[in-house]
């Protein structure tokens, strides 16, 4: 085992560029302060995630899925992770809402993109270009990079979830860089990473569930997934 989070854990493999990802049946909020056990949260998760990257790579966008080889596991390329959590925003909602006294649910101009330092230590504060570059995070070319790939797969998230009746208000990703500086996008996109609101009942379909103790989470990513399963299938 290379690393274990909060909601998934990486292994190696006998390749060395491809590693081997297990997701957790564990919901965590407040960075990591609360935290349960939820069976069959992880097996949900991965089968989400996978879902979503396969219908990326048919679309053209770069990522570093590999192929889903159990219900609750995947192989991914390995790579060198940037961090930072970039946020694309296109509704308010959450700390948005709250830091700028913008109502939720408001939607907002054009997509909000902004970016995290991803450090545990600091509760991942909110930083700006001119911090990346002070920190050696990313080159001014690199994050142009990165901004234009979070805005195309912001346009083909919301495309694909308003297949199936659901609103992308904001979700959250992570970028690597391979050996020769091709930067993928890497991590997961779930419930957990991004908000989902139903496009009807506005109900959600996410883990807000589980931060604001709406419910139980697993029906509701099981509808996510269910949803999902008869556009692709």
């Amino acid at each position: 085992m290379l690393y274990e989070g909060k909601a998934k854990k990486l292994f190696k493999t006998d390749d060395s560029k491809v590693l081997r990802v297990e997701y957790l049946d564990q919901a965590t909020a407040l960075n990591g302060a609360r935290k349960d056990s939820i069976a069959g949260k992880g097996s949900l998760n991965n089968q989400i995630t996978s879902h979503v990257f396969e219908q990326f790579t048919q679309m053209g966008i770069q990522n570093h899925f590999i192929g889903k080889i159990s219900n609750h596991e995947q192989l991914i390329e390995a790579l060198d992770m940037i961090p930072l959590e970039v946020v694309v925003r296109n509704v308010s909602a959450g700390s948005f809402s709250s830091r700028l006294a913008i109502t939720e649910g408001e939607p907002l101009a054009f997509p909000v993109l902004e970016f995290y330092f991803k450090e545990d230590d600091l509760d991942d504060p909110i930083i700006n270009e001119d911090h990346i570059k002070v920190l050696q995070i990313a080159t001014e070319q690199e994050i142009l990079t990165i901004k234009q790939e979070a805005h195309k797969i912001n346009q083909a998230l919301i495309t694909l979830f308003h297949k199936i009746n659901i609103r992308l208000i904001d979700f959250k990703i992570e970028f690597g860089k391979r050996a020769d500086g091709t930067i993928l996008l890497a991590d997961e996109i779930t419930p957990d990473t991004c908000r989902l609101w139903d496009e009807k009942t506005n109900d959600h379909l996410d883990k807000d569930v589980y931060r604001r103790d709406l419910g139980e989470i697993v029906p509701v990513y099981r509808e996510v997934l269910d949803r999902l399963e008869k556009i692709i299938h």
